[in-house]
């Protein structure tokens, strides 16, 4: 377990580098499952080692990236998402207030990406980077919600997976972000942050984190802890559908990025990767025990309200 409290999970017997996935028997992962589960249906994250996707792709994402959001203002708009026809693209400085009851938007920087939207890109590099790593999430994404529907019992351990099965094309909001938090040169507005407190929308996200930290997790007692970047493993979390989906058994919990304190810190600038999973936009979430403790409701238009309310 991780000194934050959140669980260390390894994904060896499922990973990427198993390279016939329809080869492994449900048995064999059932040990991975719990403690997936059990970590989900706690404190709602969990550090997946062992996961397949390899460092230098991740570090590649990185740095393209890096080299996108240094470039001037002028390249960044050319490329700026136009929210009235999709989610590709640039989203500048303060346009999001992912915690609405926050006066000042977050200081952060992102770039939205899915396959099936058309959008400006600033060079074929960065655009055949980011192709490439929305195909690996996708991967790992599949096996861990294989693995979730064994830890949840289901009777179709395909169950989950198939409800993503348009992840990439048209009909599934599924998005790569890249996320990016500038050096802090000058005093932030009263109650801003870089990122304020919220739960994710869809299923799970995979994240990727640099080695400066400055996630922070609800724990158990309702505190906010750091999540410190674990060296080689993927932060992974469950998202209100999937909360709705099981009736409350597995947690979206809520995280941050704050300001730091240390001046040295804050004039770093900090970066991530997000992978936000939804299921297709058909699916109707409907709590998966029969106990209808949520209202049944299509995922498109679950996403499209907390869209509503966050820019």
């Amino acid at each position: 377990m991780a000194n934050t409290g959140i669980p260390i999970v390894d994904f060896e017997k499922y990973g990427l580098h198993v390279t016939d996935a329809g080869s492994v028997h449900c048995e064999v992962l059932k040990d991975t499952a719990r403690g997936i589960c059990d970590a989900f249906s706690s404190v709602g994250f969990v550090y997946l080692i062992n996961h397949g996707i390899e460092q230098s792709k991740i570090n590649g994402m990185f740095q393209t990236s890096k080299d996108f959001f240094s470039q001037p203002m002028e390249v960044k708009k050319s490329c700026a998402r136009n929210k009235s026809i999709g989610n590709h693209g640039w989203v500048g400085l303060e346009v999001e207030k992912l915690n609405p009851d926050r006066q000042a938007g977050d200081l952060k920087e992102s770039f939205n990406f899915t396959p099936s939207e058309e959008g400006s890109w600033p060079s074929d590099i960065f655009r055949s980077t980011f192709f490439s790593f929305f195909s690996e999430c996708r991967q790992l994404t599949m096996r861990v919600l294989d693995v979730l529907s064994i830890g949840l019992k289901l009777e179709d351990k395909n169950f989950l997976s198939e409800c993503h099965s348009l992840i990439g094309r048209k009909g599934c909001p599924t998005t790569l972000r890249s996320l990016y938090y500038p050096p802090l040169s000058e005093c932030a507005k009263p109650g801003q942050v870089r990122c304020g407190e919220h739960s994710d929308y869809g299923t799970v996200t995979l994240l990727f984190q640099d080695g400066i930290g400055g996630l922070e997790v609800m724990n158990t007692d309702d505190v906010y802890v750091p999540a410190q970047p674990v060296p080689g493993a993927v932060l992974v979390n469950i998202g209100d559908l999937m909360q709705r989906w099981t009736a409350d058994k597995l947690r979206a919990t809520k995280h941050r990025v704050m300001i730091p304190e240390a001046e040295l810190k804050k004039r770093q600038s900090r970066q991530s990767l997000a992978f936000f999973v939804h299921p297709n936009d058909e699916v109707i979430v409907k709590c998966l025990d029969g106990s209808d403790k949520y209202e049944p409701i299509s995922s498109i238009d679950y996403l499209n309200y907390r869209f509503s309310v966050t820019y």
